[in-house]
């Protein structure tokens, strides 16, 4: 019998069934499901149900994310509901408008692990397989179903292997890498599929550079992503305090719909360009491109090293005139880390505007643009209206090149600015 992939044994640890093979439907019962801030949805459908008890509360996890802190009168309204809700059922894990983007917040407190089946009311549930998980999106009606019975429907993916090797080129990052694969592959290249990330590179990374892999996993349609846990791994599980999992591997000869093997060693850096994420072009192609806005955060860059880097291409310049540079850490703990280290005052005097942790703009809240205004994003989406106006236009990237365009004023190539900066 052939091997199996990462898919097939975590779905199979998480439905008790042996032997599965791509297409089969099962019955699973994920470790832990994540809703945001409309979780208020979840709970007053459990209330039309007339719903008391739940499967494991244990297994819950709320966080006030996507408009934090609340806006107006109605979002403050269901925020309250959810924390009362959170009380009332004992919900432990309830993170509130101040922790951060709920994928980040949840890794950094150790409650995502290796093998764990994870579902979450965002897209970008993929970003759990940075950790060895299969995460994956869904819905409100199946989290308030996971709520109640402990399990849903799902089907076992076909798998993908992507084998990324070679030394990325100055002012080249793995989010370069992904535009590149999305733009190669299309948006539905990888439409309910398995990603496994493989190869020297990937080895090589750090947690939160496979988050973003495995977060913009989801733009060319995978199911879930997956990198193999390994010591980098298991450090970073071992800080967030995670204990009792089970690292579940691919077998060697497991057998595989696609395998891909990309070489970065002359890889540039790339750009989404309006209004696909898919629709990919090298920074030469669009360099000189005005914008009126640069956002720096969202679950696929905002993390402490994305500050990082550019903060350091940032160092020493001031963002160009009538630019609008507006940074969101994607946690709480980023923030103080990145405070505490001096990188939020390299950003504020480079000219940023600072919010406080959470999806911010990315998910609408704050940031929108007028008619014609063009704003370069490290966010994951650049579709329309997306930030504002239909009539405005998002671009995609690094935090590298986010960081060169603010001081430009113009989309430019970071490995320019780095070169005059060294």
């Amino acid at each position: 019998m052939a091997g199996k992939t990462f898919a097939q044994k975590a779905l199979e640890r998480a439905s008790g069934e042996t032997d599965l093979e791509p297409g089969q439907i099962v019955d699973a019962f994920p470790d832990l499901y994540m809703s945001h801030t409309a979780s208020w949805r979840c709970i007053r459908t459990l209330e039309r149900m007339g719903v008391t008890e739940l499967y494991d509360v244990d297994r819950i996890a709320m966080v006030m994310d996507h408009i934090s802190p609340a806006q107006t009168a109605k979002t403050a309204a269901d925020h309250q509901l959810c924390r009362e809700f959170a009380v009332k059922m004992g919900v432990k894990h309830f993170f509130d408008v101040n922790a951060g983007i709920a994928h980040i917040v949840l890794m950094e407190n150790g409650l995502i692990k290796p093998g764990q089946l994870v579902i979450g009311t965002d897209s970008h549930s993929t970003i759990y397989g940075a950790l060895g998980a299969l995460g994956t999106g869904v819905g409100f009606s199946e989290i308030t179903a996971a709520w109640v019975t402990g399990k849903l429907w799902m089907k076992v993916p076909q798998s993908i292997r992507i084998d990324i090797d070679g030394e990325l080129p100055v002012g080249t990052y793995p989010k370069d890498v992904m535009l590149r694969l999305i733009g190669d592959l299309g948006a539905d290249g990888a439409t309910y599929c398995s990603v496994e990330f493989a190869g020297s590179f990937t080895s090589s990374m750090s947690v939160s550079e496979r988050m973003t892999f495995c977060n913009l996993a989801m733009e060319m349609g995978a199911k879930n992503a997956f990198v193999a846990p390994d010591e980098t791994t298991l450090r970073y599980l071992n800080e967030a305090g995670a204990a009792d999992y089970e690292v579940l591997l691919p077998d060697a000869d497991a057998q595989y719909q696609q395998t891909l093997s990309v070489n970065g060693t002359n890889l540039s850096p790339q750009v989404a360009v309006p209004h696909t994420v898919d629709n990919v072009v090298s920074v030469e192609e669009v360099a000189g491109t005005k914008v009126d806005q640069v956002f720096i955060g969202s679950c696929a860059n905002a993390k402490y090293d994305d500050l990082a880097i550019a903060a350091s291409v940032l160092k020493g310049h001031r963002i160009a005139s009538g630019v609008r540079l507006i940074v969101t850490p994607a946690s709480s703990s980023v923030m103080a880390k990145a405070a505490a280290d001096g990188i939020v005052s390299t950003l504020i005097d480079a000219g940023a505007m600072i919010t406080n942790p959470g999806c911010g703009a990315c998910a609408g809240n704050g940031g929108a643009m007028a008619d014609g205004e063009a704003t370069f994003s490290t966010a994951n989406r650049n579709f329309q209206g997306r930030m504002g106006s239909y009539q405005s236009k998002i671009y995609l990237g690094s935090p590298a090149t986010a960081a060169a365009t603010a001081i430009k004023g113009t989309i430019a190539n970071p490995a320019e600015v780095m070169a005059v900066a060294g």
